[in-house]
């Protein structure tokens, strides 16, 4: 038996969920790939895959030996990457896990230059604004922002950006510029549900200044704290990239900006335990360099 073989036969299975969908990925006959699976489990003694409503899906040997066969292959992978040199190009599938509005301002429009200079890459851009695990959701990188939960974890620091305490124009008009902290108690407040949970902390010569808003709305997304700022619905602290696109036409305003706010970190994170691959480290320049641009 190729083992490498059949390796990449149960991974792309496991991957499609079914004999089938993986048999048109490879380019071969259904047969040949459930004669494949069927002589592994015989050489390993153990069942990898069972049928349910959805289709095909792992057992709990069948997760373990899929984890660390498609880690051998992306490894693989690699090895020829390197003998073959920078000419070779990329390719293969790279899942991308990061925060949903971050993503579609930032890195989406990245995409279709990236996939035109690598046409044998493929992306998967999985947008969550939740921490989720790398190796379980299998995940090449994750852009994550703010501070890193996990101290262990293998990870690249790719940007910062200032934050403000900032509306819309229009909600200015209407309700009037604070002057102080103390002034929002007067405000209405679009408060994050993940961040601090509506304690704001200013910094203004040398000294800290703690505001704790009651804001009516309270919102567990950054996409719906956009939409409830850009709705007019009051003002928020939030990262320059989150509001780059209105901060840039002026439909949204900073406010306060004589008292400093700790400025926000961009991170590209990887499963600890397995080499950054080369896909993964061109995707993670492309999107630092990208930063840099538009910060300069």
């Amino acid at each position: 038996m190729d083992r490498m073989g059949a390796m990449q036969t149960l991974v792309r299975v496991v991957d499609t969920g079914s004999f089938s969908a993986a048999a048109r990925a490879l380019n071969i006959g259904q047969p040949a790939v459930s004669k494949t699976v069927a002589q592994l489990e015989d050489r390993l003694g153990v069942r990898l895959l069972t049928r349910t409503t959805r289709g095909l899906s792992p057992t709990e040997a069948g997760l373990r030996f899929y984890e660390r066969a498609r880690r051998a292959i992306e490894e693989a992978d690699e090895a020829e990457l390197a003998a073959r040199g920078a000419g070779a190009g990329l390719h293969g599938t790279l899942r991308v896990s990061a925060a949903t509005t971050f993503a579609r301002l930032h890195v989406v429009k990245l995409l279709p230059g990236f996939l035109a200079a690598h046409p044998r890459l493929e992306v998967e851009l999985i947008l969550d604004d939740r921490v989720i695990d790398l190796v379980e959701e299998r995940i090449d990188v994750a852009l994550r922002m703010g501070d890193l939960e996990d101290s262990s974890a293998t990870a690249r620091r790719l940007a910062s950006s200032p934050r403000s305490m900032l509306a819309t124009r229009r909600y200015f008009e209407r309700v009037g510029m604070p002057a102080s902290p103390s002034d929002l108690a007067g405000h209405d407040s679009v408060v994050y549900m993940q961040g601090r949970h509506g304690t704001w902390r200013f910094r203004h010569d040398g000294t800290e200044t703690s505001v704790v808003v009651g804001g009516r709305l309270r919102v567990s997304s950054a996409e719906g704290i956009r939409s409830a700022v850009l709705a007019d619905m009051g003002l928020t602290i939030a990262s320059h990239w989150m509001f780059a696109p209105e901060m840039a036409s002026g439909e949204v305003c900073t406010v306060l900006d004589a008292w400093t706010l700790d400025p926000i970190d961009l991170w590209a994170v990887f499963p600890t335990g397995r080499l950054v691959s080369a896909k993964a480290r061109a995707f993670t320049d492309l999107v630092a360099a990208a930063l840099r641009s538009d910060a300069g």
